[in-house]
């Protein structure tokens, strides 16, 4: 059986009818939708943003030093 990686996305509508969401073990990932499937995309793309800013300033950080990267799948 593959495994995959999965996120909580903490959803809520607001008062104009719009749905507001953010991701629960990211929660910098945040957007909003005219309904939950395209807030759903929509935090997918913010997800995905975050994640790569965060691997972009990680590198940084590493810089001009030897490291070893390994791939590491979470169950």
């Amino acid at each position: 059986m593959k495994k995959q990686n999965c996120f909580n996305a903490l959803i809520k509508e607001t008062e104009d009818g719009w749905f507001f969401g953010q991701i629960e073990e990211v929660p910098e990932a945040m957007s909003q939708g005219k309904t939950i499937d395209e807030l759903l995309e929509n935090l997918t793309d913010a997800l995905n943003l975050v994640l790569e800013l965060k691997r972009e300033e990680t590198l940084k950080q590493y810089s001009g030093e030897t490291y070893i990267t390994r791939k590491l799948i979470i169950a």
